[in-house]
């Protein structure tokens, strides 16, 4: 990740104590367990050391940091560095796909510490949902305390509390209020306040937002995309198609929070009907070809998923494509190779620099509910929008 002046760099003001003190921290926990000096963190924020120290001491106190060793200097006694203490807090990430939940427990550090997976029912109402959804909550935190971890809500100081619930969901949905809106295939969902009933039933903060948002921010702060790239998309094709975008360094959600509802482009007028109401969405192609069955559904599917990238790729202008979901997954080097092809095949008919790179995203079927759980991590870390370029 990019740790270059700018966005990174703190500044001396009383107002701004969170925000420097997330540098602090964000700093710590990439250094991982080799650690990091006073005199380190005072140079990459560019804060005074007497503000470093003010910070570390502060941090410390809270239980987050603690002197990790000393390390030789190049003149005089040796620095004493810190380290992130990762066991110190915790957040619960949730996946609920239209059929299945995932969940995960991770620590600050964003380690997984317990995982759970159960079928699930979208369309079973939002009670149904919602009881099922704190059961499983519940039983994770049970293994992650099975697992050495004190993760009890609401420990209290000698625990380790929990943060959040993240919460991972299909589009399209408000982001800043956690309200779904139509899910295909699922209307009734369309209004419903699930951040708000799911804090109420949990007794914990809770942020919502859409799978492929929650999986951008994970991969974008892993630096997935490759050097130097400051946009993306994430195409996930799973039991729907959507997308997250990275553009600039930063999560994309637009000016309502519905940016990347990528699988309701249209691309055939007069096309299958999709669960949208329109017709001939890239979704229901793509979904069509897959259900069609065989490596010619198959290719025909990376073939549609392709053109509708090319698309993004002619307005956006953006650095590389990343493909996930359990659709993708399934069946990943044919996925890369058609939608690779359709790409540079567009950069050969309209010239420029060549084709962007297409590749398969990491992470696999828990690329999205590690997302979620940095949904609740990563402004800690003051990295909740990806405030820093990948790099």
């Amino acid at each position: 990740m990019n740790t270059d002046a700018g966005p990174t760099a703190g500044v001396n003001l009383t107002a701004l104590r969170g925000h420097n003190a997330a540098l602090v921290l964000d700093l710590l926990r990439t250094a991982g367990e080799g650690g990091i000096s006073r005199l380190e963190l005072a140079e990459r924020t560019g804060l005074t050391p007497q503000a470093v120290s003010k910070i570390t001491a502060r941090l410390r106190g809270e239980g987050l940091v603690v002197e990790a060793g000393r390390r030789a200097s190049t003149g005089g006694k040796p620095r004493t560095v810190l380290g992130l203490v990762a066991g110190a807090g915790h957040a619960v990430g949730l996946h609920l796909d239209r059929d299945e939940l995932r969940a995960v427990l991770t620590d600050l550090a964003g380690t997984v510490v317990a995982a759970r997976r159960a079928p699930l029912d979208l369309g079973a109402g939002a009670d149904a949902v919602l009881a099922a959804t704190a059961c499983e909550v519940n039983a994770l935190l049970r293994e992650g305390e099975g697992a050495g971890a004190e993760v009890g809500a609401g420990a209290g100081a000698g625990g380790r509390s929990v943060l959040g619930v993240g919460v991972a969901v299909p589009g399209p949905l408000d982001h800043a209020e956690g309200v779904l809106h139509r899910v295909t295939g699922f209307p009734q969902w369309d209004g419903f306040p699930l951040r708000d009933a799911l804090a109420e039933r949990l007794g914990l903060p809770v942020v919502v937002d859409k799978d492929t948002n929650a999986a951008a921010l994970g991969l974008a702060l892993e630096g997935a995309a490759g050097a130097g790239a400051r946009s993306f998309a994430y195409l996930h094709l799973g039991t729907g198609l959507g997308a997250g975008l990275v553009l600039g360094g930063a999560l994309y959600r637009g000016a309502r929070t519905g940016a990347g509802e990528f699988g309701h482009q249209v691309i055939q007028l007069d096309g299958p009907r999709c669960g949208c109401g329109s017709r001939g969405c890239i979704e229901a192609l793509c979904l069509a070809a897959v259900a069609a069955g065989g490596e010619r559904g198959l290719d025909e599917a990376a073939r549609v998923l392709g053109e509708g990238a090319g698309n993004l790729v002619s307005l956006l202008d953006i650095d590389a494509v990343l493909l996930g979901g359990r659709t993708v997954s399934a069946a990943e080097d044919r996925f890369v190779r058609g939608v690779a092809g359709v790409l540079g095949a567009r950069a050969r008919r309209e010239g420029g620099t060549g084709p962007i790179p297409v590749r398969a995203a990491p992470g696999g079927a828990t690329l999205v509910v590690e997302g979620a759980a940095q949904l609740i991590l990563a402004p800690l870390f003051g990295r909740g929008e990806v405030a820093r370029a990948v790099a």
